[in-house]
């Protein structure tokens, strides 16, 4: 058995991004949108109840990906958690707001023309937001609701202390260049999720125009020619075609957006030709370019503070009955943002604070009280790339980061330069007294910050879930989509997801997510509109 539906748009992916542009999109009453989804709603206690956010880890509601071993990182495979829900990576994130520095759009707009400049960009950031405090960040009135967290544990101000202690500035979050240390915004509302889904697919499910369809796997984009048709995919055990009148918008991500482009034939030709499969472009960058963030967390035993009780009927009656309380953590409470070398132009680590003990990648639950704080290199050299592992969509694509692999070890030096400021403010007045011993990783307290550094990388550093860049956005012939988000060599196909950012911004990747499913409705807008004659 077999179904036919047509659309207007076929958007695939209804993650940070694309629940965003297919909402968009439907605003206009005189198109039909269909929203592709692999994953089910977003239903379920652990997707809103942000503490609870690595309870979905390795379920239904994840694509539980791995990477290549990593030479690097002591051989060790990396755990890669995606969303696969309404609401992607939103609906299991760990909600921070941090859109990055105002150097990180003026290089996308050096890469991909004005309109995704800073200049412009930050008007788009000032419509999507609706903030809490109006002073912290300059948006307010939009669908994305931030807020300042509303139960934080006592040490995570002993932390902020501690900081400012060793003669790093705290400041306000979010300006342009946000080099300080500052307690988390976070997306919620009341002390919840607040999701894409959330946001903007729940007050346009109304729409008549819109239709969501969950449980649907995409095997390949469908072609005449070189125009995008629609797309082919098993929807709830049937085989469904999905004509598109208009355009096709791949929003998968930056692992499943390169993937699906390849097994439709945009690629690289050798690759492609390898696997059996009729090139349709030979498009060499896509599944390159590939950049995540890397974190170093130093875990420490305490006596008390941390989140470790947040689980019990106490906190949550406190979270059902008035949104309070350690389940409204979202875990990482803190950060600052420092550079590694005085010769920088902008920072390239970012410190986080986690009152928790978030080990073992969130996998483990820790039994005690812990803490985490440890560098994030948020401006790494390193580059990897997404291959196919067979012609199977459902097979899961083959991803190395090639973590650390700079061949001028400036990603090494920079964490292990990280881990040294981690333990200097931990051993500020602030913080001193309320830690312990090592808890990760398993050295004595007067260990160097080079042997710290040398076995936390090996033992347990991990991504910080923002892969971007394998879909890669340029004005260039060689990047995978032009400035308007098109597929180049092909027509009627567009990009909108974390895979078309020209650099990985020096933040965390929900936020300007967001920001490109926004501006990619603005585009499509813009090319469908009549133009005026003279």
């Amino acid at each position: 058995m077999s179904q036919e539906l047509t659309s207007d748009y076929v958007v695939v992916g209804a993650g940070s991004a694309g629940a965003v542009l297919a909402a968009r999109l439907s605003e206009d009453p005189g198109v039909q949108v269909t929203l592709l989804e692999a994953g089910q709603r977003d239903k379920g206690m652990n997707i809103h109840i942000p503490a609870a956010f690595s309870k979905l880890f390795q379920t239904e509601h994840d694509w539980d990906y791995s990477t290549e071993p990593q030479p690097e990182l002591g051989g060790r495979r990396i755990y890669w958690p995606r969303g696969r829900m309404l609401g992607g990576c939103s609906s299991m994130n760990a909600m921070m707001w941090v859109k990055g520095f105002q150097a990180d759009y003026e290089e996308w707009g050096a890469a991909a023309g004005p309109e995704w400049g800073w200049d412009a960009v930050k008007k788009t950031y000032a419509r999507l937001e609706d903030v809490e405090d109006a002073t912290a960040l300059d948006g307010i009135g939009g669908p994305v609701r931030v807020e300042r967290q509303r139960s934080p544990r006592a040490c995570t101000e002993s932390f902020l202390q501690a900081a400012e202690q060793a003669g790093y500035p705290r400041g306000r979050a979010n300006g342009p260049n946000p080099e300080a240390f500052v307690e988390t915004m976070v997306t919620q509302r009341r002390g919840a999720r607040w999701s894409t889904a959330a946001a903007y697919l729940k007050p346009a499910a109304k729409r008549a125009n819109l239709r969501v369809v969950t449980g649907a796997q995409v095997s390949r984009v469908t072609f005449d020619g070189s125009r995008a048709t629609g797309v082919e995919a098993v929807v709830d055990g049937q085989r469904t075609t999905i004509t598109a009148r208009r355009e096709v918008i791949l929003s998968g991500g930056a692992i499943n957006t390169p993937q699906l482009l390849m097994l439709s034939g945009i690629g690289p030709a050798a690759q492609l030709k390898g696997f059996g499969i009729d090139v349709v472009h030979d498009a060499k960058e896509v599944g390159e370019n590939l950049a995540d963030h890397l974190v170093a967390g130093i875990g420490w035993e305490v006596e008390t503070g941390s989140l470790a009780t947040a689980e019990s009927l106490r906190q949550l009656a406190d979270y059902l009955l008035r949104r309070r309380g350690m389940l409204t953590s979202n875990v990482g409470e803190a950060y600052g943002f420092l550079r590694s070398r005085p010769d920088l132009d902008a920072p390239d680590i970012e410190m986080i604070f986690a009152p928790a003990g978030f080990f073992d990648e969130g996998l483990i639950a820790f039994q005690g009280e812990g803490v985490v704080a440890g560098p994030i290199l948020v401006d790494p050299a390193s580059r990897g790339r997404i291959t196919l592992a067979s012609t199977d969509p459902s097979a899961k694509a083959v991803i190395d980061p090639r973590y650390l692999s700079d061949p001028e070890g400036r990603d090494r030096a920079a964490m292990v330069e990280g881990v040294r400021v981690a333990l200097e403010i931990a051993s500020q007045p602030s913080l001193k007294p309320i830690l312990g011993r090592f808890l990760r990783p398993d050295v004595p307290t007067d260990s160097t910050a080079e042997e710290v550094a040398d076995a936390i990388l090996e033992r347990h550093a991990h991504t910080l879930y923002h892969p971007t860049g394998t879909c890669r956005m340029g004005t260039d012939e060689a990047s995978v989509v032009d400035p308007r988000l098109r597929v180049r060599g092909v027509e009627g196909l567009r990009v909108a997801d974390a895979s078309i950012m020209p650099r990985i911004v020096r933040g965390h990747t929900n936020a300007p997510s967001i920001l490109i499913g926004e501006r990619a409705a603005e585009l499509i807008a813009t090319d469908r509109a009549p133009q005026r004659t003279l």
